[in-house]
């Protein structure tokens, strides 16, 4: 067999009709920036995740930078995060030319230690950005209780965990602001980069939209008024052509970026979305399948908090002989990834913050040991069957 990590082709296929459609329309209306798709899905997915504000971006860590921006982050600051996430957590941060404060992670839910974050507080800390990583939900009541008592912002990085939850709730509810990213190998993953903002905040919410796009246009000119805590009559864009001309464009208010999802990727995220939580409970069932056939293995397979609903990004095993697993399944054709083999504090690029060998033990631990095998929802029972014995077998 060959078997894949992550099997895009498979998933188009399940899709193509539609997915093409969608496109096409698109294509045959010219209107491809800030068109009538980007509207529509941020509005769907605000009724997704279950909040009034949705503001789609160009990618991931786009979100997170506009995020801290606008929560007036910047130089000298700190945020307080984990050290075993993908890099664009910590790099937005430094981003900003705020600081990067790592803490542990529990060693069963992969997430950031709350027990830890209190520690980690000083005068100069705004904010905790909690990252449910793999699809795990972070323990939010904890975090959230910590930020109101030293009042400081939570920017929940959710870009694993579109659909999962927490007590009953959706990743991404829970902080000032929270991030998604459509990178085509997530949950819900378009045809490129993408990614979406989403907040409660209305003010914030006008202050994000004019951050993405240049800080022009009637939403900058709001949001300049929100910042200066100014009155007075606003120059509304009465739905001129951003494709192709719109004076607006032309008057800014706030130094900005140039990060909006574009048409074509916001209509085929409109046909994913619709497929989302389908998606998200195959995972769910063969994960259960890899925990039954893999509870003899001697292999440390995933944790899944009992308050929160796991949608398994990746399913992440461990191993204390992690290259010769991997070898053995490669042999076999079975893809693997490595997440994450080196923690944030012990990148190379943050070798000026001092951190040292031991610091943070768990997260080191587990950069040394853990691996995923294949995880998407177009797997087979043959395949399922096929990566189980393989394992066992080694």
């Amino acid at each position: 067999m060959n078997i894949q990590l992550i099997d895009l082709t498979r998933q188009y296929q399940g899709i193509q009709e539609p997915a093409d459609q969608a496109v096409l329309d698109v294509l045959h209306s010219a209107k491809y920036i800030m068109g009538e798709n980007v509207h529509a899905f941020e509005a769907e997915f605000a009724s997704y995740i279950g909040i009034k504000h949705a503001i789609s971006v160009g990618n991931g860590t786009d979100a997170l930078v506009l995020a801290l921006k606008a929560l007036g982050i910047g130089e000298g600051d700190e945020v307080i995060t984990t050290t075993y996430t993908f890099f664009a957590t910590a790099e937005s941060i430094s981003a900003v030319g705020a600081v990067p404060v790592f803490i542990d992670v529990e060693l069963d839910t992969y997430n950031m230690d709350p027990n830890l974050i209190e520690g980690a507080i000083t005068p100069r800390t705004k904010a905790i950005m909690p990252v449910h990583i793999f699809g795990q939900p972070c323990e939010m009541d904890t975090i959230m209780e910590i930020a109101k008592a030293h009042k400081l912002y939570v920017i929940e990085d959710a870009a694993q965990a579109a659909g999962a939850e927490y007590k009953g709730k959706p990743v991404g509810t829970f902080g000032d602001i929270s991030t998604f990213s459509f990178f085509p190998t997530k949950n819900l993953g378009c045809a490129g980069d993408g990614g979406m903002l989403v907040t409660a905040d209305d003010d914030l919410a006008i202050v994000l939209k004019a951050l993405r796009a240049h800080g022009s246009g009637e939403v900058g000119q709001r949001a300049y008024h929100y910042l200066e805590g100014m009155d007075g009559e606003i120059t509304v864009d009465e739905g001129t052509d951003n494709t192709v001309y719109n004076p607006l464009k032309y008057y800014n208010y706030l130094i900005g970026h140039n990060s909006r999802l574009d048409e074509l990727q916001a209509a085929l995220l409109r046909v994913k979305l619709k497929e989302l939580d389908g998606w998200n409970h195959r995972r769910i069932q063969i994960a259960a399948d890899y925990d039954e056939g893999l509870k003899d293995s001697g292999l440390v397979t995933p944790f899944a908090m009992e308050s929160g609903k796991h949608i398994y990004h990746l399913y992440i095993l461990q191993s204390e002989d992690r290259d010769g697993i991997l070898k053995h399944l490669k042999e076999a054709g079975i893809a693997t990834g490595v997440y994450y083999p080196v923690p944030m504090h012990q990148q190379v690029v943050y070798r000026g913050l001092n951190y040292r060998e031991g610091d943070l033990p768990n997260a080191e631990y587990l950069s040394k040991r853990t691996f995923a095998i294949p995880m998407f929802a177009e797997l087979t029972g043959d395949e399922i069957s096929y990566i189980i014995n393989k394992l066992t077998e080694f």
